[in-house]
């Protein structure tokens, strides 16, 4: 059991862009999630793991960091090992998750933190972000929460996650509907990622992405583990009504004819966008004015600068 878990209101509707995502929803089955999470864990797990070697090298110490959309808090847990942690606070929607975590929790939403302004150390968060409407809006009030030269550092879905299902179903609705509705939610692209870091404000800001490939014996078996995420589709334009019979039988059909391997298992694509910046400080690399640099481009290039206008062998 944490230590504390405190409940902030979460209903602020002032100023937000149109929704993408049903965020009552999505916390509705994180609570259900909860109940048996740690079955389901495999890819939260392995993308900390991938968090905490790109934490590690950085060589500060983070006393103060919270663990954003921290489930139920495995990441905090291993956060709080560091050398140099004091104090990790876990916050998630979910107060079914938080309330499985050993360190302090808050139970909040991520498009309104509660955090004082200059008042953290680092803000690490671990494949929540991609469920935010506002995630400029989110990304500016982290920057905000964070102390000069605080750390922010994130892993979220990419554009690229679940292709092999969202092509396979939306070709089976066509195929029996005549007609295909949006199946698996949107995610970001890293180029996108970058450019919203740059826009909030982060300084020396990093973006890279990787792949994780999992492989399953069936379709209805990758399905169950995204319930047993809490990920399923939650955009405010899905199909409301259950998903026909037919279509998921011609949906496994076409997964296996397209992307099966020998041994008949089918590949589920997780591309992951980590996203690293800070927020700015004095003592930061800045860049140089035009016209100031030490050193000739020409010179690091080992080439013959020709002045404007001329061309080489001109």
């Amino acid at each position: 059991m944490p230590q504390k878990v405190t409940l902030i209101g979460m209903n602020n509707q002032h100023n937000r862009p149109p929704a993408v995502f049903d965020r009552r929803l999505l916390r509705r089955r994180r609570d259900r999630a909860a109940q048996n999470i740690r079955q389901f864990d495999f890819l939260l797990t392995e993308v900390a793991e991938r968090l905490i070697e790109r934490l590690d090298v950085v060589k500060r110490n983070f006393p103060l960091i919270v663990d954003l959309g921290g489930a139920y808090g495995g990441l905090a847990e291993r956060l709080q090992q560091r050398i140099g942690t004091e104090h990790v606070i876990c916050m998630d929607t979910s107060f079914d998750m938080t309330r499985q975590t050993t360190t302090p929790a808050v139970v909040a939403d991520e498009e309104f933190l509660p955090f004082r302004s200059c008042s953290l150390d680092a803000v690490i968060s671990n494949l929540t972000l991609h469920w935010v409407n506002d995630l400029p809006g989110a990304l500016v009030q982290i920057k905000q929460a964070l102390k000069p030269d605080g750390l922010f550092l994130a892993a979220l879905l990419g554009g690229e996650s679940l292709r092999e299902l969202r092509q396979c179903l939306m070709e089976a609705e066509m195929a029996v509907s005549g007609g295909a509705s949006p199946r698996v939610s949107p995610f970001i692209d890293p180029r996108d990622m970058g450019a919203l870091m740059q826009r909030a404000g982060f300084a020396l800001p990093v973006i890279d992405s990787d792949t994780i490939t999992v492989h399953y014996s069936s379709l209805l078996k990758l399905m169950q583990d995204l319930r047993g995420m809490g990920a399923s589709n939650a955009t405010y334009n899905r199909l409301l009504q259950p998903t026909r019979r037919q279509v998921i039988l011609e949906a496994t059909r076409l997964y296996q004819e397209k992307f099966a391997d020998a041994d008949g298992k089918i590949p589920a694509t997780f591309q992951v966008v980590y996203a690293i910046g800070w927020a700015p400080h004095m003592s930061q690399p800045k860049p140089l004015r035009p016209g100031t640099a030490q050193h000739r481009l020409a010179d690091a290039l080992k080439t013959v600068e020709n002045p404007a206008g001329e061309k080489a062998g001109h």
